[in-house]
């Protein structure tokens, strides 16, 4: 019998599964479910730490950057995006066939130390969106006197 060895952990290979129903179960299931309304993608992303900051990186195809939304709250950080459905039409034409389609993505996470949200920023590039969120210094220890 032949082994290959696993290299990835159980968490990795549950996120692999949900993208799986995500990209094809829900498509055609969830939107006559919920009367055509679509749900929202949960986005992959990596998160790298240094001293000062946390650099995050999602995936977001398609979606515009005037689109993304990001709010922090101390330590909480939500993303969330709708893509734009495109309705160009010329005269004449009519659609024949169609899997293009609005899709929304929504992913809120949490990182160990506050972020200080006026240090931090936001880049979309190619699809992959990219956080730079500084954290936030601890306040100088103060000195008290006994009187």
């Amino acid at each position: 019998m032949f082994l290959v060895p696993m290299t990835r952990n159980a968490s990795e290979w549950a996120r692999s599964f949900d993208r799986l129903f995500d990209d094809s179960f829900e498509r055609f299931f969830a939107p006559a479910a919920q009367g055509g309304a679509e749900l929202a993608r949960t986005p992959a992303l990596d998160v790298s730490e240094s001293d000062r900051a946390y650099t995050v990186k999602l995936d977001l195809p398609g979606v515009a950057k005037e689109d993304v939304k990001i709010s922090i709250d101390g330590r909480r950080v939500s993303v969330q995006t709708q893509t734009r459905k495109e309705e160009e039409k010329k005269d004449g034409d009519r659609v024949v066939y169609r899997e293009r389609s609005m899709s929304s993505y929504a992913r809120s996470f949490t990182v160990a130390a506050e972020v200080d949200e006026a240090e931090s920023s936001a880049k979309l590039e190619n699809g992959v969106l990219t956080l730079t969120l500084s954290k936030r210094s601890a306040p100088a220890a103060k000195r008290l006197t006994v009187a």
